[in-house]
């Protein structure tokens, strides 16, 4: 396991943009996939997007299709969310995850993760 940490968030206007970071301070680690999960108050952590390390294969919710970007740098070990025309339903915890070893499983659920950040608000204000 890694610790992450977050940091970008914020608060902005309705179809203003923000870009978060992810990183490990201080050390580099091995990621098969890494993600973005989000959590707005009283409710449930919901997969946002991923991203195989090695390859750069990514998803998204529909929710956000089209309006963020995940990507990452390899040279810095920093994984990235650049989150634009955003939407006062877009404010929530924003967290990332890894998972640290080769694994199969469902990339959606955060049970899949093994390393989490303590997460980054994000507040869009209409």
């Amino acid at each position: 396991q890694v610790q992450l940490v977050e940091s970008g968030g914020g608060l902005v206007q309705a179809g203003g943009s923000l870009r978060l970071s992810c990183a490990a301070p201080g050390r580099t680690f091995f990621s098969y996939v890494m993600g973005w999960f989000r959590q707005a108050p009283g409710k449930d952590r919901e997969f946002v997007s991923y991203i195989y390390w090695n390859s750069g294969t990514t998803d998204y919710a529909n929710s956000v299709k089209g309006r963020f970007t995940i990507s990452r740098d390899n040279a810095k070990y920093t994984l990235y969310l650049q989150m634009n025309s955003l939407k006062p339903e877009d404010t929530a915890v924003y967290y990332c995850a890894a998972k640290t070893k080769v694994a199969y499983g469902t990339l959606y659920s955060t049970s899949y993760y093994d390393s989490w950040g303590q997460g980054t608000q994000v507040t869009v204000s209409s």
